[in-house]
């Protein structure tokens, strides 16, 4: 039997957002709303408070937390920022884009893995930036749920969830993006590393930085600190067992035992049946980004022996949907 929720889902009214931003400055956790996927925010530089979100989670405590941030003032209380942070803050902030930089004292040990680093961002998301201001301080949020499983993009997800182990949910509606944040280590400003993939692309840093950003190319082990989140061979994983295929057969999926779940990037035309999902009617990889973690929740939910889930094909959201699910299908 599932334990009742205790979590309460606030509207983003002027007085719960006040409300919540006291509970937050007092040490509490509330879920909160981003154009990602939902965070589970505590006061960043109270270490108990940051502790309450291993806790709730059942993270490991070598995965950081980013710090999410209002203003630029912000951030040169928590990191010691460079020009190529500058230029990237500038051009892709507020947005989906965190930046890796040396850590200032007055961020905790337990926010960063015991790392002399700090994961930052400054969120879009119209509601945790109202938020934000009202906190004055910066909040760490990692994605909503319980570690590794599927992110959530909605409240309704974060009370499934963590409704038994949190009690304050604020609902912005679904995520706009649906995947998290880009990250890029600048620790050397003149060797930036793309961390994890998302949707502002390595290609646009590129551009914006004028030089080569390397890949991040093996997964973070967990014996160690991890320098960023979501660096894990297996994470966003649903309970089901993922296959991942290049390209789907529309005739193998037709074929295929009424037990196995098919997740196509575009809708197959021609076939349908409760076992045939996709991600976008035309094929679009910004609407596949947004629904890729509502449907492999929806797919999870439904008691399927395995999934079988199509990559993306492409540039832009590709390498980052791609990115997920190829975590989603680890087993290591």
């Amino acid at each position: 039997m599932t334990a009742r929720s205790t979590a309460r889902i606030y509207r983003g009214t002027p007085a719960n957002l006040a409300r919540l931003a006291r509970r937050l400055r007092a040490g509490e956790l509330v879920a909160v709303p981003t154009e990602t996927v939902y965070g589970l925010a505590a006061h960043a530089l109270d270490a108990r408070a940051c502790r309450k979100i291993f806790t709730a989670k059942r993270r490991p405590a070598n995965d950081p937390l980013i710090v999410h941030i209002h203003s630029l003032a912000q951030l040169r209380e928590v990191a010691e920022v460079n020009d190529a942070a500058l230029r990237l803050a500038k051009k892709f902030w507020p947005g989906p884009l965190t930046i890796v930089l040396p850590k200032k004292p007055l961020v905790p040990a337990v926010v960063s893995a015991g790392l002399p680093s700090v994961a930052v961002r400054m969120p879009s998301h119209p509601l945790f930036r109202r938020l934000l201001k009202l906190c004055g301080v910066p909040l760490a949020a990692p994605s909503a749920n319980p570690f590794g499983y599927v992110s959530p993009t909605t409240a309704e997800h974060v009370r499934a969830g963590l409704g038994n182990r949190i009690r304050h949910i604020l609902d912005g509606g679904p995520c706009t993006i649906g995947l998290e944040s880009t990250i890029v280590d600048l620790r050397d400003p003149q060797k930036p590393r793309l961390l994890r993939p998302g949707a502002v692309t390595r290609v646009e840093l590129e551009r914006t930085l004028g030089r080569r950003v390397s890949p991040a190319r093996t997964p973070g082990s967990e014996k160690v600190a991890q320098l960023a989140p979501g660096r894990l061979a297996r994470h966003y994983s649903p309970r089901t067992p993922v296959t991942l295929h290049a390209r789907m057969s529309r005739a193998r999926a037709a074929r295929s035992p009424a037990s196995e779940a098919w997740i196509f990037v575009g809708r197959p035309r021609g076939l349908t049946g409760p076992n045939i999902f996709w991600l976008d009617e035309r094929g679009g990889l910004t609407g596949a980004a947004r629904r890729l973690f509502r449907t492999l929740r929806k797919v999870d939910a439904h008691g399927f022996s395995r999934i079988h889930a199509e990559l993306a094909r492409g540039g832009g959201l590709a390498p980052a949907i791609n990115d997920r699910l190829k975590r989603a299908a680890s087993r290591g």
